[in-house]
C-alpha cells in the first residue's frame, strides 16, 4: 500500500533512493568497525575493544532507523551486501589492524557521511518537500558528528 503522507510518489521514490544510499555507508560503516573492534592490536587493546564495539553498536541502530524510515516512506530498504557496495559513499580499504589507521578511517568515513546527510537535509526540505525526512537525517547527522568527535578525541597528537 502506498503512503499518503502530503509528499509525491515521485519524491519519496527519490528520497528512498537517496536513504538507501544512507543505509548502504551505514552497513559498511558498521562492518568495518565491526572489524576492528575483531583485529585491534594495541597497548590500550581492551579499551579499544570496548570502544568498536560501543561504535559499532549505535551504527547497527542507525541502520535499522534508516531501514524502518525507508519502509515508512512506502518502498523497501536494500538489504543484500552487493547492493550496498553498489550503493554507498565510502570505500573499503586494506585490513589494518594499527589503532591510529583504524581510527583516522572511520573518522573520515563519519565525515564523509556526515557531508552526506548534510547535503540531504536542504534536497529533502526544499527539493522533495518533505520536512519530515529532512529532520530526521538532521537527526542522524548530529549522531554522526558525536561520533567522530568521539573518534576525533584518540587522534590528539
Amino acid at each position: 500500500m502506498k503512503a499518503n503522507i502530503g509528499v509525491s510518489d515521485g519524491n519519496l521514490k527519490q528520497i528512498a533512493l537517496e536513504l538507501n544510499k544512507v543505509l548502504a555507508d551505514e552497513v559498511v560503516l558498521y562492518t568495518k568497525t565491526r572489524n576492528y573492534h575483531w583485529n585491534i592490536e594495541s597497548p590500550s587493546f581492551m579499551e579499544m575493544h570496548k570502544f568498536f564495539e560501543a561504535q559499532y553498536e549505535e551504527l547497527a541502530d542507525f541502520g535499522d532507523d534508516v531501514a524502518e524510515k525507508i519502509r515508512t516512506l512506502g518502498h523497501y530498504a536494500e538489504g543484500r551486501m552487493a547492493d550496498f557496495l553498489k550503493l554507498t559513499n565510502l570505500l573499503e580499504g586494506d585490513y589494518t589492524n594499527d589503532q591510529k589507521k583504524q581510527l583516522k578511517n572511520l573518522l573520515d568515513d563519519h565525515e564523509t557521511v556526515i557531508r552526506n546527510l548534510r547535503r540531504l537535509i536542504d534536497e529533502f526540505d526544499e527539493k522533495y518537500k518533505d520536512k519530515g525526512s529532512s529532520d530526521f537525517v538532521t537527526g542522524l547527522m548530529q549522531k554522526h558528528e558525536k561520533m567522530a568527535w568521539m573518534i576525533r578525541a584518540y587522534l590528539v597528537k
